[in-house]
């Protein structure tokens, strides 16, 4: 048994406490711990990447209870990468902020790793109730750093943000109870199983039950109709939160992946692929209506927040397409999608901060104090989230066109991604020519921002280079992964066997 596994959930559960008790303490013995805990979670989360890499599955039972009556957390490929990207997103978020960009201190970094703690847990959760309970740890932080520094427009935002999820874990409870009234079990395995021998006459409530729940996980992730909340919450967040929250859709998308591969997926008997008629066409509205709001959007953060709603069109159609080139294709341009919008979000922070009242609008301001080095990121920034080559948006974008397999598929999915791509290129270029070419020849009195803080902005964007020169590695690790998601069995059999300390299994 490698306790390892449960270092993603302890380390910012402990460090989260410790930061609560520690309330009142000098910002940078906070900061120090906040820094030092993020740190650690990387390095275990790298470790972990290393060791599901390897393609064993790893089977943690808490308490020593075997499957399916206790609980586990289940380490695959596909957890490992999601635990490994929210740790790296969170070391540069944090980064960020210790260059006193946390004010106030006390209420950012204890709930930002109870967040992490939500998040981790969900990613490796083995239990469809337990998923539940990490939403709500990671919705309850999420409401919290929403209103991080306060303002109107972040309780304005802040208030759709809590009722609309709200609704959704009222929704989730019902899915849950249906399928545990229908199968006995909440183990995800346990009720791959179960859900296979569902009869014709269960089949109304058990596709109910999958229908709902593709609902609860199309408002995490943004799907249309359901994406309304992001823009306006995502724009007035601080920008660290904003950061952090670009992995925040992402955990619906890895919901989504789970459960109707594993659980609805091909072997489900009479609700197998329930969902897919459902994905395609919303994951497709969902790309259009985000480059349609980008290009609409009047304020940088704003336009940035309706990238995010592209990106999550993007991923839901190479789910939808259910082939393991397009989920390859779709993991690996998640990596690229969080990691890039993160750095766009505190790049416009920067942007921000240097145009004084003017803000984040696009409109004529003041010229920031950095032009050259700012101008020369939101280039960066804009050509990788776009998809221009050499960077990871291109190769992402490019895998999803080959991975298709009908006529339908190409001519909608082709037409889609290269329309955004041009919808994008004139939204962009007119933020970039406006904010940095179009300037008053006056300046504001801010202060050019700090270099670590800089640097932080740089790493992220660095690793849509990264994405693209190792690209090698990161797509057979990606294909990898998703021949085992395509193989519900492996994980089945990894779970309903794990052996005990004891020596007790299930049978």
């Amino acid at each position: 048994m490698n306790h390892l596994i449960i270092a993603p959930v302890l380390i910012p559960l402990v460090t989260g406490i410790l930061l609560l008790l520690g309330t009142g303490r000098p910002p940078r013995v906070q900061r120090a711990i906040s820094f030092i805990s993020i740190s650690a979670q990387l390095v275990a989360a790298i470790y972990l990447l290393s060791v599901a890499a390897g393609g064993d599955m790893l089977v943690y039972a808490l308490g020593n209870w075997a499957p399916p009556f206790g609980i586990v957390l289940v380490l695959d490929r596909l957890s490992a990468l999601m635990v490994t990207i929210t740790a790296s997103l969170a070391f540069f978020s944090l980064w960020y902020a210790v260059r006193d960009n946390d004010k106030p201190t006390d209420s950012l970094h204890s709930v930002v790793h109870f967040l992490l703690m939500g998040i981790n847990g969900a990613f490796l959760t083995g239990d469809l109730f337990n998923l539940f309970v990490f939403f709500e740890v990671l919705l309850i932080a999420s409401y919290t750093l929403l209103l991080h520094g306060g303002g109107a427009a972040r309780i304005k935002s802040g208030l759709h943000y809590v009722l609309l999820n709200l609704v959704g874990s009222s929704l989730f409870l019902i899915a849950a109870a249906l399928l545990y009234g229908l199968t006995g079990t909440l183990n995800m395995a346990d009720m791959a199983v179960k859900v296979a021998a569902t009869s014709p006459e269960q089949a109304p409530l058990m596709k109910a039950a999958a229908l709902i729940l593709l609902v609860v996980f199309g408002l995490k992730a943004a799907m249309v109709p359901l994406y309304f909340w992001l823009p306006r919450a995502y724009a007035a967040a601080a920008a660290p939160v904003a950061a952090m929250f670009c992995i925040m859709t992402k955990i619906g998308i890895y919901a989504i992946i789970r459960m109707y591969s594993l659980v609805f997926g091909d072997e489900a008997g009479v609700v197998a692929n329930v969902a897919t008629p459902w994905l395609w066409p919303l994951a497709l509205i969902t790309l259009a209506l985000g480059a349609t709001g980008a290009l609409a959007a009047r304020e940088l953060r704003l336009q940035i927040a309706y990238l995010v709603i592209v990106s999550v069109g993007t991923m839901l159609a190479g789910v939808a397409m259910h082939s393991t080139a397009a989920l390859s294709a779709t993991l690996y341009y998640l990596m690229h999608s969080t990691w890039v919008c993160a750095a766009l979000f505190l790049l416009a922070d920067i942007i921000m901060r240097q145009r004084g009242a003017t803000s984040d609008r696009i409109i004529t301001g003041p010229r920031v104090k950095q032009p050259v080095v700012l101008g020369t990121l939101f280039f960066i920034g804009s050509a990788a989230v776009i998809g221009m080559p050499p960077l990871s948006g291109f190769l992402g974008k490019v895998m999803l066109m080959r991975s298709t397999v009908t006529d339908e598929q190409t001519f909608w999915l082709w037409f889609l991604l290269l329309a955004s791509s041009l919808i994008m290129v004139t939204a962009l270029s007119r933020s970039g020519s406006t904010i940095f070419w179009r300037t008053e020849s006056r300046t504001t009195k801010a202060s050019k921002t700090d270099k670590l803080a800089l640097s932080a902005v740089m790493a992220l964007f660095a690793t849509s280079l990264v994405l693209s020169f190792a690209a090698s590695p990161v797509v057979q690790y990606t294909n990898a992964l998703a021949e085992q998601i395509m193989q519900p069995s492996i994980y089945i059999d990894a779970v309903l066997n794990h052996q005990t300390i004891e020596g007790v299994h299930h049978d």
